[in-house]
């Protein structure tokens, strides 16, 4: 979340310019916080792309929306199919009976048997720690991994939060 100093300054242009788009709708009125000052979350677009289609004046705009869609449509494809994977471990309940052992290096085959990358591994702890910070610390003890290595993971799915 970013004040709209904060994001004219990454965008390159006055905090006045950003207030005037936001008054004719160019930019969605952001949320506001407890001292009731503006917070502009994500917008979907790379701020280069904000930059790029505000300040030109060439009909751009449609190109730059179009390739963040194609973009978007990737990723979604990509969430789909960590979804189907993790569908496909669910549906395998002999993988997680009592008394078989669940380990790191299992677990991590199975994800990378199922496409994914060292850094789509990376993601998915991010999220989540973000989303289910507890659920994160458990499922990570449930791999058996030493407790300095679970704080390690932890500290830098925090950190590319960021």
């Amino acid at each position: 979340m970013w004040t709209v100093t904060q994001l004219a300054q990454r965008c390159g242009l006055s905090r006045s310019t950003l207030l005037y788009y936001e008054s004719i709708g160019l930019l969605k009125p952001p949320s506001r916080s407890g001292g009731n000052y503006r917070r502009y979350g994500d917008a979907g677009l790379k701020l280069a792309d904000i930059r790029s289609i505000v300040t030109r004046t060439g009909g751009d705009a449609e190109a730059i929306l179009e390739h963040r869609l194609v973009e978007l449509h990737t990723e979604i494809e990509k969430l789909r199919d960590h979804q189907r994977a993790i569908l496909r471990l669910m549906q395998n309940k002999n993988a997680f009976r009592k008394g078989k052992i669940m380990t790191k290096e299992k677990w991590v085959a199975i994800m990378k048997a199922t496409g994914f990358s060292e850094a789509d591994m990376h993601r998915w702890h991010t999220e989540f720690e973000k989303s289910a910070p507890d659920d994160h610390q458990q499922f990570l003890e449930f791999l058996h991994i030493p407790r300095e290595e679970v704080s390690s993971i932890r500290e830098w799915s925090r950190n590319a939060q960021r």
